[in-house]
């Protein structure tokens, strides 16, 4: 295919674009502030360059942000059709991006999810060998070739004009050969700070990494999959793409349930937030429990099971179940199928019960929804979930305080907070940095679980736990959903809106205890004034705290 370069003009100020998303939420923002090495060599590369960068105090090299007219180089691909390009970084360095081949994504539908403050070109690209065929292997891997949503160009987004040898440039960049976790991190490093050397580090990436793999090829997959995405500016539709698939009649279970098996992350926080909900509903008759992630269900069947086994008669139960669509994914069915879930365990063990349904995001929920009764004793279930309603980073309502707000104007008698001891909830390279060191701890723990040619545990990391990690990599504003925040600022807002903290028992505690011995020893459990730390060796990863 030919090629063909245009040139452009336009101001450091104008060159500096915001890319929205379709909701116009803000998506990322690319300057031409690219931080180079501390090496003259790059010189020697683009001599171009030289009338547009300074050196600053500590030695590198810099962009002047001097805010006179200069001229940016793009090229174009004569055959990419008017809503087939893409926004290259406004930078002078012909090092740019251009769509990627093999990759689930497509250029003609990426542009429709964005608009542009400025007309898209796409860039310049040269062959790497075998990078292209790579990524298409990668991309079935995760996807399947059913879901193949690949661009029509047979170009790649990583393609780098670039004459360096692999080895001068590892050396160049000081990184060390087959060194995985280096390679990772460099790799967003470059992409945060809008690096001309982004595309042959993710290069190297696509070298190092397998699904199939050990522990950090695996992680090292998806997040390959996260850079591209977000380079391409297209991380909402890959994420779209790795939803959970619906179980077949002849599955027993869906992904996220055997993820639930595999790992005890899950058990911990429904077993240790139903202890806490037990010991506050002792003695009472009338009993709502309002769960903000419901899922299966499945974390209210030893609540039925132990009303019911109340001397005396059980008391009445009412469950308001809150999902929305997404959830269908990962239980194979809507809302009604708990619903009917729930009442056959109740009718056999003779407790009575009553479903209301909420379908809706945590974010849409308000006082109207809950059907709040007179006379009911309320008990409200954060599992897993408020850090997926938006927070103040997101939205001037601040869903997130809102939602804890509105809650403790119902009075409940317990509320259960499960969340991932994650601190995501920041910018890009800080927040990278996080993803690889908590799913690192995610993944070994998988890797003791299950064998790592077990198809079954290949499908739950790519259909379950992939999509967070592109979702948190590749994504941003409203559509970056996973904002995981650490239990000193979980702690903050319960503070802010009145809560005060409710102990864990003992009898929880050593419940957990229990619970992880049937798991490998590398877990570890920590009380610490009520509250429940699970963790992987040194890395906590579940915390699961009460509040009244």
């Amino acid at each position: 295919m030919s090629h063909k370069v245009a040139i452009t003009s336009m101001s450091a100020k104008a060159s500096e674009r915001t890319y929205r998303c379709s909701d116009d939420s803000q998506m990322a923002y690319y300057n031409n502030s690219v931080p180079l090495a501390e090496n003259g060599r790059f010189y020697m590369m683009q001599n171009q360059l030289d009338a547009h960068y300074t050196s600053s105090g500590d030695g590198s090299q810099k962009i002047s942000s001097n805010p006179q007219i200069f001229e940016a180089q793009y090229c174009t691909l004569e055959s990419s059709s008017a809503n087939g390009t893409y926004p290259t970084q406004s930078s002078t360095s012909s090092h740019s991006i251009s769509p990627i081949s093999g990759s689930p994504l497509s250029q003609h539908d990426s542009y429709s999810y964005h608009t542009y403050d400025s007309p898209p070109t796409v860039s310049c690209v040269t062959e790497i060998p075998d990078l292209q065929s790579k990524l298409k292997e990668l991309e079935n891997a995760i996807l399947g070739p059913e879901l193949d949503i690949a661009s029509d160009s047979p170009e790649s987004l990583l393609q780098a004009n670039n004459p360096l040898k692999q080895d001068d440039w590892r050396q160049l960049l000081g990184i060390n050969t087959g060194d995985l976790k280096q390679v990772i991190i460099a790799c967003g490093k470059a992409v945060a700070e809008n690096d001309i050397y982004t595309q042959v580090l993710i290069s190297e990436l696509g070298q190092l990494v397998s699904v199939s793999g050990d522990p950090m090829q695996r992680l090292g997959a998806y997040i390959l999959e996260g850079l591209v995405a977000r380079l391409s500016f297209t991380g909402s539709r890959l994420y779209k793409s790795l939803k959970c698939k619906e179980p077949t009649s002849s599955e027993l279970m869906s992904y996220m349930h055997l993820l639930c098996e595999i790992c005890p992350f899950y058990k911990f926080g429904y077993m240790s937030a139903n202890g806490a909900i037990a010991e506050a509903i002792k003695g009472e008759n009338l009993i709502h429990i309002i769960d903000f992630q419901i899922a299966q269900g499945s974390q209210w069947i030893t609540i039925i099971q132990a009303l019911a086994a109340r001397p005396g008669g059980p008391p009445r139960l009412r469950i308001t179940g809150i999902d929305d669509s997404n959830s269908a994914y990962a239980r194979g069915g809507g809302l009604d199928m708990v619903g009917t879930k729930l009442h056959n365990v109740s009718a056999s063990y003779g407790l009575p019960f009553e479903f209301n349904a909420v379908h809706a995001a945590s974010h849409e929920v308000y006082l109207q929804h809950l059907d709040i009764r007179p006379g009911e004793v309320i008990v409200v279930n954060f599992a897993y979930q408020l850090h997926h309603t938006p927070d103040e980073s997101v939205s001037m309502e601040n869903h997130r305080d809102r939602i804890v707000r509105m809650v403790k104007s119902l009075s409940p008698k317990v509320v259960t907070l499960v969340e991932q001891e994650s601190n995501t909830n920041t910018p890009f390279f800080p927040r990278y940095l996080e993803t690889l060191d908590y799913y690192t701890a995610m993944f070994e723990s998988i890797d003791v679980a299950l064998p790592r040619d077990d198809k079954r545990r290949i499908s739950t990391e790519q259909h379950c736990v992939a999509r967070d990690i592109v979702n948190l990599i590749a994504c941003e504003g409203a559509e970056r959903v996973e904002r995981h925040e650490v239990f000193g600022k979980w702690k903050t807002r319960f503070a802010m809106a009145g809560f005060r903290p409710y102990p864990l028992s003992s009898v929880v505690n050593n419940t957990i205890k229990t619970l992880l011995n049937s798991y490998h020893s590398c877990y570890r459990l920590e009380e610490r004034d009520g509250v429940l730390f699970l963790g992987w060796k040194s890395r906590v990863l579940v915390v699961s705290s009460a509040w009244c």
